[in-house]
């Protein structure tokens, strides 16, 4: 999928980019010209991409990327068409590349080009409340509502029959048909993804979006970060309590159900029909199997295969659960 918000600076020359990495193996690069930097799924044979941890492993070793920023080891696991670029910190010299195609993603400052709604056409064409203000590149679909006080910042489109709450911020995000967002949302910002320097934290470039599909609804106080180098995907048919934090990268399958202040970290795949309780923490990097049911309070921190039930910190096969706090019980 093209990005569809964030100006892309490509084609760019390989050794122009690589003069911002620290590159361990030296060979001759040609003036190859790179379109653009992906994940190691969307990549293309005109894209770099990253592999920096061998939970990618499958995906790495199948990667249609002309180019892979890299380490030495994991470059043992890249397919021949995809040359190595090894260097000491993949993150570090993956940020420094993302930074020359979209030197525009870096920051995430107020929308100082927002308008009132009553200066737009969606004054007629949209129910709100009082003091809505819109950015630039922003749609909004028939029989929509707009709260109070809410902000509609610039790279939005909002489909159809959709509601928007009362103190609501929203950004570089698409949300389909029939969309229901509670108050006080927050939902496209940038996500918690830098890297600890001691002469500073070096932020990355998030220039991915937010993806709601239809019949979806985002409870009261529930923030959603959009992507770094992918997407964050909220499935079709999919409630999310209130209070729930989606960081980025992560893919929320279909019609699932999220209680009160779960909390994901980034970059984890949910499949179709999973119901998770209150207050669940889910790790990040983690596959979690369809049919899944997560007991509220529960730790995860490692993969859920398919139809699974877990409770517990670490979440463990519910029955197991059970059976380990009886005995605990007769101990006390």
């Amino acid at each position: 999928m093209i990005n569809p918000f964030f100006e892309n600076k490509g084609p760019i020359k390989i050794n122009e980019i690589l003069n911002s990495a620290n590159i361990k193996n030296k060979f001759n690069y040609t003036d190859t010209k790179i379109f653009d930097v992906k994940d190691l799924v969307g990549a293309s044979n005109k894209d770099i991409t990253f592999f920096h941890s061998k939970n990618y492993e499958n995906v790495a070793s199948t990667t249609k990327a002309a180019y892979c920023i890299t380490t030495t080891h994991l470059s043992k696991i890249l397919p021949k068409s995809c040359k190595p670029i090894e260097v000491d910190n993949v993150l570090i010299s993956t940020s420094m590349i993302t930074k020359i195609f979209y030197p525009d993603a870096v920051t995430d400052d107020f929308d100082p080009q927002t308008e009132s709604i009553e200066k737009t056409l969606f004054h007629k064409t949209v129910k709100h409340g009082q003091n809505i203000l819109l950015g630039n590149n922003v749609q909004i679909g028939a029989n929509c509502l707009i709260g109070h006080n809410s902000i509609i910042e610039s790279n939005v489109v909002i489909g159809n029959n959709c509601s928007i709450g009362s103190n609501v911020i929203i950004r570089n995000t698409l949300i389909k048909n029939n969309v229901n967002i509670l108050d006080g949302c927050v939902i496209g910002k940038k996500g918690f993804g830098f890297f600890p320097n001691n002469a500073g934290n070096i932020r990355y470039p998030h220039i991915g979006i937010v993806i709601i599909e239809d019949n979806c609804e985002i409870g009261c106080g529930s923030t959603i970060d959009r992507g770094s180098l992918s997407d964050t995907i909220i499935g079709e048919n999919t409630f999310l309590d209130n209070q729930v934090h989606i960081a980025h990268n992560n893919k929320i399958g279909k019609n699932c159900i999220i209680a009160g202040q779960v909390g994901f970290a980034g970059s984890s795949t949910l499949g179709n029909n999973v119901m998770i309780g209150g207050q669940a923490g889910i790790s990040g990097h983690l596959r979690i199997g369809n049919n899944v049911q997560i007991g509220g309070g529960s730790g995860v921190i490692k993969n859920i295969p398919n139809n699974s039930k877990v409770m517990g910190y670490p979440a463990k096969d519910l029955k197991k659960f059970i059976k380990i706090n009886k005995w605990f019980t007769k101990l006390q």
